[in-house]
């Protein structure tokens, strides 16, 4: 595994890059890129795990779905997430499909840090490519 993700500044909000071999580790280091923008990853263990699916109707809707879902999740149950494994991700009939597993757990102010409030996932300066042999998605949060 290869992948990774980076926080980059942008004015009032975050920008998140991620990358991985392919379109599935991006997708999922692009869900722990937006986690850290909350807290310290590091520090989220994995005690709780969800299946996760989405659609989009088209691979850039399909990322802010993704992310958006994930942030209803967190909203509801207060689940930070410390691991994303999107396990597929294909198109069917002309809509954009994603299977994954999460895992994390509740946040705990005396144990996780606690850093911005992600708002909302946008579709600002989103962008999903291909390069050297790597997939890249970047989007930005709203804080």
């Amino acid at each position: 595994m290869s992948g990774g993700f980076e926080l980059l500044p942008h004015t009032a909000d975050v920008l998140v890059k991620a990358w991985g071999d392919n379109l599935e580790e991006a997708f999922g280091y692009a869900a722990l890129g937006m986690f850290e923008v909350m807290t310290d990853t590091s520090k989220v263990a994995c005690k709780e795990e969800r299946e996760v699916e989405v659609e989009g109707i088209d691979v850039e809707n399909l990322l802010y779905n993704w992310l958006e879902e994930l942030i209803i999740i967190f909203d509801s149950e207060s689940l930070l997430v410390s691991n994303a494994n999107v396990k597929k991700i294909w198109n069917e009939d002309g809509v954009w499909k994603l299977k994954a597993k999460i895992c994390g757990e509740s946040y705990d102010p005396e144990r996780h840090e606690s850093r911005a409030l992600v708002k909302a996932a946008t579709y600002h300066m989103m962008k999903i490519w291909k390069e050297d042999g790597k997939h890249f998605v970047q989007f930005v949060v709203d804080i």
